[in-house]
């Protein structure tokens, strides 16, 4: 088992794959899987300097493909839902025996408050430059899908506002001494 796991790490060492597992870190973590890809992009972007706006790229785009898997994701989930109650109403109409008399009708309330789908159906896509914060974005890009926000607006604000992140985090972590970070890594 030792040596299985020796080669898993091997082969998915950063200095050896690279790009391509900044390219696979940052789609992951762009689902709704709890996964941070900044600690890559920086940690690569410290072994090779020269690749800053290679690795921001190749980060910005797995993680605005991870968006958009989300946004059909949610997408998806909708037009499943409609669907299966379309074939609801077709076999209670019928089926009217099939309904319980006496019983008053149960209220379409959905899941969230409908002050949420408003809120973001009146912003659009230019809510989606908000995809990129932790624990809130994943969920917008999903949102997006479901309120059929349109596809290609919703993917360029998520690009640019992934883009931003990557260019803004990485630039300030790279402005730390790296004195500071040899010390946390002792922590650890």
């Amino acid at each position: 088992m030792e040596g299985l796991l020796d080669w898993l790490l091997g082969t998915l060492a950063l200095p050896k794959v690279g790009l391509s597992a900044i390219f696979m870190i940052s789609l992951i973590s762009a689902t709704l899987l709890p996964l941070g890809s900044e600690p890559a992009v920086f940690a690569y972007i410290k072994l090779r300097p020269d690749l800053f706006w290679q690795v921001i790229a190749v980060a910005t785009l797995g993680n605005t493909l991870g968006g958009m898997i989300d946004w059909w994701m949610g997408y998806g989930a909708k037009v499943a839902l409609l669907r299966y109650r379309l074939r609801r109403s077709h076999r209670a109409h019928a089926h009217p025996h099939a309904e319980s008399a006496g019983r008053p009708p149960r209220s379409g309330k959905p899941a969230l408050n409908p002050r949420y789908f408003r809120w973001m159906r009146r912003r659009g896509a230019p809510m989606l430059l908000l995809s990129w914060l932790p624990g809130i974005g994943d969920p917008l890009c999903t949102l997006a899908g479901w309120l059929r926000i349109p596809f290609w607006p919703s993917v360029c604000y998520m690009a640019i506002g992934k883009f931003l992140r990557y260019v803004l985090t990485t630039a300030a972590l790279l402005w730390v001494p790296d004195d500071f970070w040899r010390s946390v890594g002792q922590w650890f």
